[in-house]
């Protein structure tokens, strides 16, 4: 596999509800993690006294992030509704010659900044608000 644009890496929000995604105008920078949490099931019986691990019992998570120049297009004003109506709509990762993630994702952060000499600029972060689904390419 050839190495990827990091420009193609996209966040899409649905704008409606409808499934209409629109990728947020603006961003330079943009990531996803995901996250399993540990249940940890060591007793004195483990072998060697090695940590075990209780598979598909914990937590699973991801969050978004992204930065870029703020636009005030039409996402902009759809991630200030989200965040402020506490909305938890569905999202989409593009990974470039990977796949599509998509579900419902809660804005957590969404700050707003510039200088006198420069770009207004914008950062959100996004925390999955259930399952979850990968659609690989």
């Amino acid at each position: 596999m050839a190495a990827q644009n990091g420009k193609d890496l996209l966040i899409k929000c649905d704008m409606t509800g409808g499934g209409q995604f629109e990728t947020i105008a603006g961003l330079r920078a943009t990531r996803i993690s995901f996250n399993a949490e540990q249940v940890d099931v060591t007793s004195l019986e483990s072998t060697g006294g090695w940590r075990e691990l209780l598979g598909g019992a914990g937590v699973k998570s991801a969050s978004i992030s992204g930065s870029g120049v703020f636009k005030d297009d039409s996402t902009d004003e759809r991630a200030r509704q989200i965040f402020f109506d506490g909305e938890t709509p569905n999202f989409q990762v593009i990974i470039p010659d990977f796949g599509t993630v998509e579900g419902a994702f809660q804005v957590t952060s969404l700050e707003y900044s510039g200088s006198h000499n420069g770009e207004a600029t914008y950062e959100l972060s996004l925390a999955s608000a259930g399952v979850l689904s990968f659609t690989a390419l």
